[in-house]
């Protein structure tokens, strides 16, 4: 940040802070001029009206990025300054403070101090983090449901009917038709399950294949067994997986606000809100 920054800074918080009460910026910057009773022309850093209703009324602020606490020298140059061109308030806006012989003074010549500056660890190094802004919540939801076709059993109908049972590898099995067509045997799993998706959830199906003199055959062992045909038994399964996720939307503190005063003090975050200090989170 350099002087200019704070120019601009101070006249948003200004600006932002006095649209309810009616205040205006009016001039700005060092094209802001006004020409006193004396003749001389003066530079005002940000110059604000507000009337109420038969008055106008006009406060000079003069911003002071200075590595040094403004001492009670500019105070009267700025009591001169708004004397000579018939501004009724004048306003110090000061990054480091007030010397005491400045603070007096200004008290005595109602003139407005400020102190505007950058936060820092000693602000808030007695909270277990550093303070922000609560901006709203963000309520995340998910609607996912999770069909499952399950194929509960399968069962030959072997022609031998002393044929023992053994476990199947699906990726093993081929069968074998008589006329020597060959398709695995996962192909008509995964048509079974295409089918189910089609079902009520949890309904028991049941499905026969039939293959008259066909071979079921192990591709790693060369067994083949003679088969009828098999029955697929399963079902649909659906599962709610709906989620909700809740997050608060938080902005940083940048910067603390403190008319002296007035017993007034605000908080800028780096986003521009501002807030009474007494409304941080």
């Amino acid at each position: 940040m350099d002087w200019k920054d704070y120019e601009e800074i101070t006249k948003y918080i200004y600006e932002a802070l006095g649209k309810q009460a009616g205040v205006k910026i009016v001039g700005y910057g060092r094209a802001c001029k006004i020409k006193g009773k004396s003749g001389v022309s003066h530079q005002i850093d940000i110059l604000t009206s507000h009337t109420d209703g038969i008055h106008d009324y006009r406060t000079a602020i003069e911003c002071k990025y200075w590595k040094e606490k403004v001492n009670k020298d500019f105070v009267m140059k700025l009591e001169r300054i708004i004397e000579d061109a018939g501004i009724e308030k004048g306003v110090i806006v000061s990054k480091m403070g007030f010397t005491e012989d400045g603070y007096l003074y200004a008290k005595h010549k109602n003139i407005g101090l400020v102190e505007l500056r950058e936060i820092e660890e000693r602000d808030w190094k007695e909270q277990a983090k550093k303070p922000n802004f609560f901006v709203g919540e963000l309520i995340l939801k998910t609607k996912v449901e999770r069909r499952r076709p399950e194929i509960l059993s399968i069962e030959f109908d072997f022609v031998d009917s002393n044929q023992q049972s053994e476990k199947i590898n699906l990726y093993q099995w081929i069968l074998r038709s008589k006329a020597g067509i060959e398709i695995p045997l996962e192909f008509y799993l995964t048509y079974f399950q295409d089918k189910l998706h089609e079902e009520e959830p949890d309904k028991i199906v049941k499905e026969y294949f039939e293959f008259k003199d066909s071979n079921l055959t192990n591709t790693l062992t060369k067994k083949i067994t003679q088969i009828n045909g098999f029955t697929l038994t399963g079902k649909l399964t659906i599962t709610n997986l709906d989620s909700q996720r809740q997050f608060n939307i938080v902005d940083e503190v940048w910067m603390i606000m403190k008319s002296l005063f007035e017993n007034r003090s605000f908080t800028i975050s780096k986003s521009g809100m501002i807030k009474r200090d007494d409304m941080i989170s």
